[in-house]
């Protein structure tokens, strides 16, 4: 019934199905991977976005060094801004749109310094690469709100002076002349006193898992699909298999050598040596003539 499945043929058909349906489960399963990590990343924000915030030393310890578990967690800081060295980082984006970030120092009463985002500038118009103008932060002593996340990776290009390619706490504190804690920094959400204008607020972090359980589903399908695809494939084959054995069989009953269609087919090939009129080709006649000159003497009849 299904002996052929053992030939060299089937069975390398067998075996890149097989290797198929591997990379398919690969796939999927990175794709749940994926999507996990995606699910951590929101169970985080849902933890910590709206927690209390901690306040002086503890808060100061997670500014030093901030574990991934604890990213935005929301902290409350006493102290005064240090204006003088706001920077200004490029190319961030806000609701699609390119911009700016503006980063002020932050002394705390308790005399660690942090770095405070303050939030986000557009484009300016009135000179090329800079916003049209840095809103100043709140005089004296002021409390502020903020969300914490690690300093970001450096990247191999540069800023124009005043400005940083991302906010990579290790350089900026290079152009300090006093500690700053380098472990994470503050994204602002509140100020009080409330300045008469302020950067725009940063957008909330994306809680979308993304299409990464579709993936997933969609590959394994895939791999069960290439199974079902063999499966069929041999179904097919064996239904050929018995309608050529019974025509054999019909064939060697009526004492013929092949089946019944396939000397119908040998039957009908038409005559090469006739046009379709009865008339003889071209190719026949001048055969014939070849034929006949074999047979003359003194070669072919004039």
């Amino acid at each position: 019934m299904y002996r052929f499945l053992a030939s060299t043929r089937w069975v390398g058909w067998l075996i890149l199905v097989a290797i198929f349906a591997a990379a398919c489960i690969g796939l999927g399963n990175w794709q749940a991977d994926r999507r996990a990590e995606v699910l951590e990343g929101i169970e985080r924000v849902n933890r910590n976005y709206f927690a209390e915030p901690v306040t002086g030393t503890q808060a100061l310890e997670n500014f030093q060094d901030l574990d991934e578990d604890k990213t935005w967690m929301t902290a409350q800081l006493r102290g005064q801004y240090l204006p003088a060295d706001t920077m200004i980082v490029r190319n961030r984006i806000k609701a699609g749109s390119p911009g700016y970030e503006v980063l002020v120092p932050f002394r705390t009463t308790e005399g660690g310094t942090v770095v405070v985002n303050r939030g986000y500038l557009p484009i300016g118009n009135q000179e090329d690469g800079h916003p049209d103008a840095v809103p100043a932060p709140p005089a004296g002593e002021v409390t502020v709100d903020v969300r914490l996340k690690p300093s970001e990776i450096r990247l191999d290009r540069g800023a124009p002076e005043g400005q940083l390619a991302s906010i990579q706490l290790e350089d900026y504190a290079k152009l300090l002349d006093y500690e700053i804690a380098q472990g994470a920094y503050g994204l602002m959400y509140e100020e009080d006193p409330a300045p008469a204008t302020a950067p725009l607020q940063l957008d909330a972090p994306d809680m979308d898992e993304g299409p990464h359980l579709s993936y997933e589903i969609q590959w394994y399908i895939f791999g069960v699909m290439a199974f079902i695809g063999f499966w069929y494939a041999a179904r097919q084959q064996k239904k050929l298999n018995a309608e050529d054995a019974a025509e054999q069989a019909e064939a060697e009953a009526l004492g013929l050598d092949e089946p019944l269609h396939k000397v119908r087919k040998i039957r009908a090939k038409p005559d090469k040596k006739f046009r379709r009129d009865g008339t003889p080709t071209d190719e026949a006649i001048e055969d014939a003539l070849l034929d006949q000159a074999d047979h003359t003497p003194g070669g072919l009849p004039k």
